[in-house]
């Protein structure tokens, strides 16, 4: 029996080559996560400006018109 050893036991795989496949799926979730942490970052600009906004202005008075009556 041959004697057990790491290099005997543990095997390195070997990786196959990425296919055009996989390239192309890896770019383009790489694409669409940028494109939704740039979606998100603007999104959340916009609501801290509008409630920013919000705070500052003051709050609209209605003023109701006195109706004619017949």
């Amino acid at each position: 029996m041959a004697k057990l050893t790491k290099k005997n036991v543990f095997k390195a795989c070997d990786a196959k080559p990425e296919t055009k496949m996989d390239k192309t799926t890896r770019v383009v979730r790489k694409m669409v996560d940028e494109d939704a942490e740039e979606r998100q970052a603007k999104i959340t600009r916009l609501r801290n400006a509008r409630l920013e906004r919000d705070a500052n202005t003051p709050p609209e008075t209605k003023t109701t018109l006195a109706r004619k009556t017949r």
